[in-house]
């Protein structure tokens, strides 16, 4: 028989302790299915929308060579999410261990022969630590400096090159400034 785990989350700014978990939990299943939580699901659990919107989320986590699908999760009870998807085990961060919530899910799995692993929950990094941070960098930021923007998309190589010279070309300007006057 094939063990399908399942590894929900929102998967926002991807960083080490989604890789972790998702390493972690392809090593206790034969097929791993990682849940990609909706913005509207997210905004009702955590109280805020993500920074990275759903479909880059999606194609992110598709993308890790550990998981073998990825599929919206818009349900709140995990027990739905089971039915359609049709998983023996589900990962979760050791953070949520104990918690009314997933104690309930505990139960109620356990009467359906699901099986709940906890992984350790990566506590130098996470989601909300990136974006407080981000938020706190663009806060003390001034507003004239245009080189935190982001860079064109390479497909438009055109406007990209312009834009690069344009830059350049305001360097030596203030270059020109900072030479001195003879």
């Amino acid at each position: 028989m094939t063990r399908i785990g399942f590894a929900p989350g929102v998967y926002d700014l991807f960083h080490i302790g989604h890789l972790n978990i998702l390493r972690e939990a392809r090593q206790h299943c034969d097929r791993l299915v990682a849940g990609v939580t909706t913005d509207d699901l997210t905004v009702r659990l955590k109280g805020k929308v993500p920074v990275i919107p759903l479909a880059e989320r999606l194609d992110i986590v598709r993308s890790v060579r550990y998981v073998d699908e990825a599929v919206v999760e818009s349900e709140v009870d995990k027990l739905n999410t089971w039915r359609r998807v049709g998983f023996h085990v589900i990962f979760k961060g050791d953070d949520w261990r104990g918690t009314p919530k997933w104690e309930e899910f505990e139960r109620r799995f356990a009467k359906v022969g699901v099986e709940v692993v906890y992984f350790p929950y990566t506590t130098h990094t996470s989601s909300t630590l990136l974006s407080g941070a981000l938020k706190m960098l663009s806060a003390h930021e001034p507003p004239e400096i245009r080189s935190a923007q982001l860079a064109e998309p390479f497909d438009q190589k055109d406007r990209h090159e312009q834009h690069m010279g344009e830059q350049q070309r305001a360097v030596h300007r203030k270059e020109d400034v900072l030479t001195p006057q003879e």
